[in-house]
């Protein structure tokens, strides 16, 4: 699915949504349309999940919190590009990057439905896994559709990317976001956004370091 390609229901994407940032776009995504085009094929994801994430001293659970190091620049550039990171050393998770450039603001992409590509993504992740599963998780995810730490920079509007937003926003409900320690993973910023009831939606995981509470606001 290239980005011009037209999809019922969906449309190419307004630059100027997003301009805004992560935390008006995130909920906004869901239902929306990311592919990446290899020489292998084409995957296709409906999103599900996502979080958001804002910028310098706006938000204890970002990577730009403290400011712009070489390893989160991107994520301060031109919005509708990709940011990519490595957790635990071995996954990359990617990111949607928001707000005009300068400031730094971005939706991880958390959870999807492969709806094109399936063989595809099925070879990458394994073909007993559930269908609910291939893509269920950020680092699920990104694997099922081929995103390598190398695309980080790249623009969601050109090949091999396409990107196409659903023309009626989708119901969701919000939470804590998902496995994050300190203030930035407490209800105070509820930025988790997904559509409730839906199977590829992954689990919410408190970090162990934070005292219980109630996950969805």
């Amino acid at each position: 699915m290239a980005s011009a390609e037209v999809v019922p229901g969906t449309s190419i994407p307004d630059p100027d949504l997003f301009l805004r940032p992560a935390v008006e776009v995130a909920p906004l995504l869901l239902g929306a349309l990311l592919s990446r085009t290899s020489a292998e094929g084409t995957t296709t994801l409906r999103i599900t999940e996502v979080e958001a994430y804002l910028g310098v001293g706006a938000d204890p659970g970002s990577h730009s919190f403290r400011g712009q190091t070489p390893a989160n620049s991107v994520m301060f550039g031109e919005p509708l590009h990709l940011y990519t990171y490595f957790t635990y050393g071995m996954h990359t998770c990617a990111n949607i990057v928001c707000s005009p450039a300068g400031i730094a603001s971005g939706v991880l992409i958390r959870a999807g439905e492969i709806v094109d590509g399936l063989d595809l993504a099925r070879e990458r992740r394994g073909h007993a896994i559930p269908l609910r599963d291939l893509a269920r998780g950020p680092a699920r995810l990104t694997r099922a559709l081929g995103i390598p730490l190398s695309d980080g920079g790249a623009s969601l509007l050109a090949s091999p990317y396409g990107l196409r937003m659903p023309d009626h926003p989708s119901r969701f409900e919000t939470s804590a976001r998902t496995g994050l320690g300190g203030l930035g993973g407490t209800p105070a910023y509820p930025w988790r956004f997904f559509i409730p009831s839906d199977p590829t939606v992954s689990p919410y995981k408190r970090h162990p370091k934070l005292a219980p509470f109630t996950p969805t606001a």
